[in-house]
């Protein structure tokens, strides 16, 4: 089995950064999924890709822990998100830029 090995972004719904100061280890599946043509789920024959997941502190204890247990894996780097200065000022702008409208 092959793991991936990231730190995960923020979700999209909400502003917080809850559950992504930790790195993860994730099995990824080495088959396809496929989709059952009368239930519409999807399947696949193998058990730990996606559901065995494994939080770390620091990348370099989820490296050494792939490394110890010997199982391959592949490093996503971290994506740090460059912080936009914002200021509600800027709402009311007189070189506020207006939505396209048709």
């Amino acid at each position: 089995m092959f793991a991936r090995i990231y730190k995960p972004a923020k979700t999209a719904m909400q502003s917080g950064k809850a559950k992504t100061a930790r790195w993860v280890l994730e099995f990824e599946a080495e088959t396809a999924r496929r989709l059952d043509p009368l239930m519409g789920w999807t399947s696949g024959d193998e058990i730990t890709s996606g559901q065995v997941r494994l939080s770390f502190d620091t990348r370099e204890e989820a490296v050494a822990y792939a490394e110890r247990c010997g199982i391959p894996f592949r490093l996503d780097p971290d994506h740090e998100p460059k912080p936009q200065p914002k200021a509600y000022s800027d709402n009311f702008s007189f070189r506020r830029r207006k939505p396209w409208t048709h």
